[in-house]
């Protein structure tokens, strides 16, 4: 039986109420922690919901060398009215 030794997961999922937030945090990632690559915002609507305005966004960030704090990534998207999901 093969196991998953030694493997993490190298990606942090930021949930935001909105578009507007969502790019705004997108846009000031870069300049908080010196990311070596651009996050990527998507919408998420949830299960069974059509409606806009029920839908989230997510920003999604690549941590492969996990130089990012997750302390520090929840409180900076805690100032949009975000959080960090956990993996």
């Amino acid at each position: 039986m093969l196991e998953n030794v030694g493997v993490s997961d190298v990606r942090h999922v930021l949930v935001l109420p909105d578009r507007e937030a969502a790019e705004e945090v997108a846009d000031a990632l870069g300049e908080r922690f010196a990311l070596d690559e651009e996050p990527r915002t998507v919408r998420d609507e949830l299960a069974g919901e059509d409606d806009a305005e029920d839908a989230q966004w997510l920003v999604l960030l690549r941590d492969e060398a996990g130089r990012l704090d997750p302390q520090e990534l929840d409180a900076f998207v805690g100032e949009w009215e975000g959080w960090r999901e956990e993996p």
